[in-house]
This record gives C-alpha cells, sequence and structure tokens, in this order.
C-alpha cells in the first residue's frame, strides 16, 4: 500500500455544516415555487465561515485476483462497511435491510456507488491542510479494514479492466430505478453509474452575486479541472483513446440533466433561473419513509400540484426538493453550495489538490476577480467546444486561441496566490499552496496522469493493464 504524501495534522478541524451528499428526511410540505427559490437562499453562509467539503469515489478490488468485489460475503461491502463501523464507531444507514454507507456527527459520511464504489463524502472542513489530514485518516481506516479481507482501493476515473456484466450491483433503491431509466435517455448511463470514480470539492457563497459568479467561473474552467486531472485511459484492459473516459462517458448520459448550462451565463441569472431550469429536469424517484417510488421521467411541478399519476394525492415536501437536486449532473451542481464535477479520481496529492485549487480561486477576491477576466468573454459555443474536445486532448485543448495548458499556468498562478493570502499554515508553517505542486508539474510538462499510464502501459507493462492495480492502490 502506498502511503500517501499529505501534511497536516492526523485529526482535522471540522465544522457542524455538512455537506454530506445523503438522502435528506424533511418532511415540511412545499406550498410555492418561491419556497424553492427560498431552498437556495439558505445555503448563502457569512464570509468568515467559508469551508471546502471533498467527496471522492475509489474501486475496491481483490488483492489476488484483481477481481471486483461483490455486495454480500464474507469478504464483500457489506463485511467491509460492518468492519468500518466496529473500528470506527460510525452511525450505519440502511436502504430496508441493506448496510449501504455510515455516518459520524463531525459531517462525514461513507456510501457506495451503484458498482460498489466506495465513497468518502467528507466533512466541511476549513483548510486543505485539514482535507488532507481528513484523508489520511480515512485511507489508513479503510485499508486496515479492507486488508483483513483481502481487499484493496483503486484511485482511477474509470473502471480498467471489468466489463458491465462483471461489475457487481448494490443494493441500493435509487440505483435501481436509475439503472431502469438510465439506457431510455443515453448510451452511456451504465457506464457511469457503475464504471467511473470522480473526487468532488464543494465550495460555500456568500449571497445570490457571490454564488452566480462563482458558478460561471467554475463552469467555465471545468474543463481545465478535467485536462489536469485526466486520469481514466483504459477500459476492459485497452486503451480507450481517451486521457478522461469517465469525462466523456457524461457527453451521453443523460444530456436533461448533465452539461455547461450555458443559461448560468445569460444576464439575470441567480436562483429563480436555477429552480426554473431543475424543475425541467425529469424526476427519478419520491422517498416515502423507506419507500423509494419509481417516478423516472416524471414533473416535479406535478408533484408540487398533488396529481403525480404514480403517487396521486402525494405533495412534495423539502426533502423530495433536495433529493431531485441530488440527480441533477452538470459539469457544477448548485445546491445550497457549489459543486465541482470536472475531476477524474486519482492519488491522495491528487484528491487534495482539487480542494486546494478550488480553495485558492474561490475563496479569495483578487483570485476570483483574475478567474473571471479570463474567461468572461469566452462564448457559450467555445465554452462547449473546449468540453468536448478535453476528454481526449486534454490540456493541448484550445479555446480563444489558447491551450488549456498556457491557462492552466495563469489559473494555478491566480489560486496560488489565493492561497497565499489566505495563509492558512501547518506545522511546518507551509501555506496550502504546495497542494498545487502536483498540477504545476502538470501543466509545465503538458502531461496528464493518464498519459503517464497510457506510457507505461505502452512500455514496461507490455500492453497489459493488471500493473495498474498495484501503481494507482491508494
Amino acid at each position: 500500500m502506498k502511503t500517501p504524501a499529505l501534511g497536516g495534522p492526523l485529526q482535522p478541524t471540522v465544522s457542524k455544516t455538512s455537506f454530506m451528499a445523503r438522502d435528506t428526511s424533511d418532511t415540511t410540505p412545499i406550498e410555492s415555487r418561491n419556497e424553492l427559490v427560498a431552498w437556495f437562499e439558505q445555503g448563502i453562509k457569512q464570509s468568515g465561515d467559508l469551508l471546502v467539503g471533498t467527496e471522492h469515489e475509489k474501486f475496491p478490488f481483490y488483492l489476488a485476483d484483481q477481481s471486483p468485489v461483490p455486495y454480500d460475503g464474507d469478504h464483500g461491502i457489506r463485511a467491509l462497511l460492518e468492519g468500518m463501523q466496529t473500528d470506527a464507531g460510525w452511525q450505519p444507514i440502511f436502504d430496508g435491510e441493506a448496510l449501504i454507507g455510515l455516518f459520524d456527527d463531525r459531517g462525514g459520511a461513507i456510501s457506495l456507488e451503484p458498482g460498489g464504489q466506495f465513497e468518502l463524502s467528507g466533512a466541511p472542513l476549513a483548510s486543505a491542510h485539514d482535507t488532507a489530514a481528513e484523508l489520511r485518516t480515512h485511507l489508513a481506516l479503510a485499508n486496515q479494514v479492507a486488508e483483513r479481507h483481502g481487499i484493496g482501493f483503486l484511485g482511477l476515473g474509470m473502471s480498467p479492466l471489468w466489463t458491465l456484466a462483471e461489475t457487481p450491483k448494490m443494493p441500493k433503491s435509487r440505483y435501481k430505478i436509475m439503472t431502469g431509466y438510465m439506457p431510455k435517455v443515453g448510451t452511456r448511463g451504465l457506464d457511469m453509474m457503475y464504471r467511473t470514480c470522480t473526487v468532488q470539492t464543494n465550495l460555500d457563497f456568500t449571497s445570490e452575486a457571490d454564488m452566480v459568479k462563482k458558478l460561471r467561473v467554475s463552469l467555465a474552467l471545468q474543463p481545465l479541472t478535467t485536462a489536469l486531472f485526466a486520469n481514466s485511459p483504459f477500459t476492459e484492459g485497452k486503451t480507450n483513446g481517451r486521457l478522461s473516459e469517465r469525462s466523456e462517458i457524461w457527453r451521453d448520459t443523460d444530456n436533461q440533466r448533465a452539461g455547461m448550462l450555458p443559461f448560468v451565463f445569460e444576464e439575470g441569472f441567480g436562483f429563480d433561473r436555477y429552480v426554473d431550469y431543475a424543475l425541467q429536469v425529469p424526476m427519478y424517484f419520491v422517498k416515502r419513509g423507506d419507500i423509494y417510488h419509481d417516478v423516472a421521467g416524471a414533473d416535479f411541478r406535478d408533484l408540487m400540484a398533488g396529481t403525480l399519476e404514480v403517487l396521486p394525492g402525494e405533495r412534495a415536501t423539502v426533502s423530495d426538493w433536495a433529493n431531485h437536486l441530488s440527480t441533477i449532473f452538470p459539469e457544477v451542481r448548485l445546491k445550497r453550495f457549489l459543486e465541482m464535477r470536472g475531476a477524474d479520481m486519482g492519488s491522495a496529492d491528487h484528491v487534495v489538490a482539487m480542494s486546494a485549487l478550488y480553495f485558492g480561486l474561490l475563496y479569495d477576491a483578487s483570485a476570483l476577480d483574475g478567474a473571471w477576466e479570463i474567461v468572461r468573454r469566452w462564448s457559450a459555443t467555445e465554452r462547449q467546444r473546449l468540453r468536448d474536445d478535453v476528454p481526449q486532448i486534454g490540456l493541448n485543448a484550445q479555446i480563444a486561441g489558447r491551450s488549456l495548458r498556457d491557462i492552466g499556468r495563469d489559473v494555478l498562478a491566480l489560486a496560488r496566490e489565493g492561497l497565499q493570502r489566505r495563509a492558512k499554515r501547518d506545522a511546518q508553517g507551509r501555506d496550502e499552496g504546495h497542494f498545487l505542486d502536483l498540477l504545476d508539474h502538470r501543466v509545465e510538462t503538458g502531461r496528464t496522469a493518464a498519459q503517464d499510464l497510457i506510457a507505461e502501459f505502452n512500455g514496461p507493462w507490455k500492453h497489459s493493464v493488471l500493473p495498474i492495480f498495484a501503481e494507482a492502490r491508494l
């Protein structure tokens, strides 16, 4: 097992304000559209309370033969969760009788993605140093339990070996509904669900205007994020022709609920306009008690009116709205915070770099202004072309006559300056800027993690992906 090269104290400083992505349980009725807008407004934070939550997914595999880990069995996913519950004292999350996650009182949670991908939804934290400490603690615990079962974890954006048929399915009701619906709205939805992993950074906003500016900047820069963190060049034991197959998959998963959201850049955009967008996105499910009712394709407005055909007379609650928003998958998602969704999963340093990048870029006024100056003249057509090009050519993709490699230098410089001004220091006196060293290396060399892996595959690995299970083990 590789030891992550992360600094900071072992136990991070956390807040009780959670970024966790668990389904909510607020049964307060929603009686008007204005309440949907107000729900977003309640996410506004004071400028001194800005935190970052980091979520990351990883593939469990058996060390003996690199096969995927099923849910059941003495050495399956459930046993892994039970072991972590015992060792860490976290509380269980059930779907019926199936143990499908854990949570702690500090704001963190462990959950399962459809194919058994093991996800940590981290607590809201005050610095990238704390993100590093949280990750070290989590990986130490996860590996401590996993090794008792002969299990390791793989940090990649796409499952490199297993077919869809070989990939296990987790017993979560919402995933059964999504599995039935996805093939109706795109060609890659099941690949997205069962065979990809991401690292995601969640950030606060201090006003509606602050949300708008941060959402515009981060949406425009998600293709850069994808390029910097590209790490999914293999599918079913072969190169797939791309640097980020995970990102390519999203181009035809469900375009009603994914993409670059061009309306965000239109004059007058705010919470109200995002509500319009979310109401146009079809629903997946309505949860009542422990039951997930399949309403895939239904209109949320019918639930508000009590005219939903599957559940006549049932009316929308705050939980329904929050859960519906969690089934929308644009490159940056708005909830009561902003979720950066453009990155493949990678190494431990890779995970923390994602948080440090957006800490520095969005939480420093000068850095945010500088980033807006870089992107504000890009047209919707240019942004979309960039997003379409990035999965295959990464940092060589261009917009407005500049390569992402050149833009990346400027953006990383802004982020580093922002982190310097934040002056959050660890026990060694370092600010958070050193977490960007990995990304600086990417833009200086012009090489992504995916390109490094392809070179290994074509060279010393002799066209076998099996060595990646040691190379990319967390």
